[in-house]
Parts: structure tokens; sequence; C-alpha cells
């Protein structure tokens, strides 16, 4: 059995949920100069489909896709299907108490500002998969 498990040799596989072209246009971009297949998808049923196609070693979720905090489960629903992912969310706004919780609560790995560039986005999700560092926490966005 074949599977895309981002072990050597096979590609890895990224998942960004956004429901801004332009936003999944710059990841897609920032995450195929790094090696990775990217699937995009604008709402939820097009990342439900995506998901039962294939294996995700990263998923960057916004936690907005048609009203607030609806990205949530998603992003809960990834890191259940796929607990070895890093499984991230893309916030509007600062990351408060509540959304610190909800990132608990559904395994969310880390929360981005959506203002930061995907280039970055993209470097601190990479220094979490190749395994913390002091450089890597310091790369943290918060």
């Amino acid at each position: 059995m074949s599977s895309n498990t981002g072990s050597q040799g096979s590609k890895r596989m990224a998942l960004i949920v956004h429901s801004d072209m332009g936003v999944l246009s710059s990841f897609q971009s920032a995450l195929s100069e790094k090696g990775f297949v990217t699937i995009v998808a604008r709402d939820l049923a097009t990342a439900l489909l995506a998901i039962t196609h294939h294996y995700f070693d990263v998923a960057i979720v916004s936690s907005r896709l048609a009203e607030g905090g609806d990205g949530w489960p998603l992003a809960g629903v990834l890191h259940l299907v796929f607990p070895s992912a890093f499984v991230g969310v893309l916030s509007p706004t600062e990351p408060d108490v509540l959304t610190l919780q909800s990132a608990i609560n559904y395994g969310v790995r880390e929360v981005f500002l959506q203002s930061h560039p995907p280039q970055e986005v993209v470097g601190t999700v990479l220094a979490h998969m190749d395994g913390p560092t002091e450089k890597g926490r310091s790369k943290r966005l918060q």
C-alpha cells in the first residue's frame, strides 16, 4: 500500500483552507517552493472531500471560512484524522484567551496571524516539523 506519509522519497502533502483566493495562492506558492504538493480549498465541503482523498502532513486552516469560528472544528477533524500532521490556524486578530483555548481543544499546534507573510508561516511550520529548536521557537508567531 502506497501513501504519502511525508517520509523521504515521497512528496509531502499540504492542505490550505481559506475563502480568499489570494491567500490560497500565496500559501500554495510558498509551500511548493519547499517541495510540498499543495491542495487548496475555499470551503468546508471541498476541504472534507480533500481529506478523503489525500494524506496530509500539513494543514493550515482559516479560523473563519463562511462565518466566524467555523474553521476550528475543521482543524479538530484534521487533527483526529491525521494525528501526526502539523495543523495550524490563521487568525485575523491577535490570539486572545478564547482563541488559545480553541487551539488547545481542537489539537492545533500553532495560531498564526493572517497578516504574516505565507513564507514566514511556512518557515515556522517547517521548523516545527523538523523538530523544535531554539531557532524554531524564536520564530513562532503569536
